[in-house]
């Protein structure tokens, strides 16, 4: 049944897919959908505002409208359909799909003969395990222990021309998209990390667009989540390949 009501209102032409908003939103109402925050139902939505100060580009407005009534039965069922999603992420096992299959390895070095200088006449990689996308990633790989942690948005690669060299050496990588990927997903996925791995610092690796800033939030959500607080430092790449910043947070 219909009643006018306060409900949250999405701008989608201001909307660019941030995902700032969707962390805190604890009805999971919004979820982002084909790059642009929406409101998955009515009756998910309390309309008391929580996600308001989220968005950076104030795409979020509150308003009177016939709605749905808010419906905690039907939230609860959504939220734990949910986690029953999230906890259903691939087993490792080796009969398994290979982009699941868990491996721990050395990272690449270059080869020499005995009694001869080492030269380097190509780039090593400095990844040393495998799954690397953080929806496959299960929670208690065993190379997530006590490690140093580097969460990359999926560009900055691609953009940061030493990107193993300077970042991925020494370090675990989990790899994602903020602006496509679900933002509930990610904040439970690092929960359960922070949980069950006892990291010793997170490197978060972003690229200047609006879009990428989602991700230390989403990672920050986990922490709490989890009762953690891991040191964490946020880098910035411009699209041209530069750091633009480095900070702590």
């Amino acid at each position: 049944m219909k009643v006018k009501r306060k409900i949250i209102q999405i701008n989608e032409e201001k909307c660019d897919g941030c995902g700032f908003c969707v962390p805190s939103c604890a009805e999971g109402a919004i979820q982002i959908i084909d790059g642009k925050a929406k409101l998955v139902a009515d009756k998910y939505c309390d309309g008391l505002g929580a996600c308001l100060g989220e968005c950076p580009r104030g795409a979020l407005t509150m308003v009177e409208r016939d709605a749905e009534e808010f419906d905690e039965v039907s939230v609860e069922k959504h939220i734990k359909s949910k986690e029953v999603n999230h906890a259903s992420e691939p087993p490792a096992m080796a009969c398994g799909c290979p982009s699941a299959l868990i491996q721990s390895f050395m990272p690449a070095q270059p080869c020499a003969r005995a009694n001869e200088p080492v030269v380097q006449t190509r780039a090593m990689s400095a990844l040393s395990h495998w799954p690397v996308q953080i929806r496959l990633v299960p929670s208690t790989a065993p190379f997530l222990k006590n490690a140093d942690l580097l969460i990359a948005a999926d560009c900055t690669p691609v953009a940061y021309p030493r990107f193993h060299e300077d970042f991925l050496k020494g370090k675990v990588v989990l790899v994602g998209c903020p602006k496509f990927d679900d933002a509930n997903l990610y904040s439970n996925k690092f929960a359960d990390i922070f949980r069950a791995a006892e990291i010793r610092s997170v490197s978060v690796l972003v690229m200047e667009v609006p879009c990428c800033q989602g991700l230390p939030v989403m990672i920050k959500k986990g922490m709490e989540k989890a009762g953690k607080n891991v040191p964490m430092e946020k880098v910035v790449i411009a699209r041209s390949g530069e750091i633009v910043k480095r900070e702590l947070i």
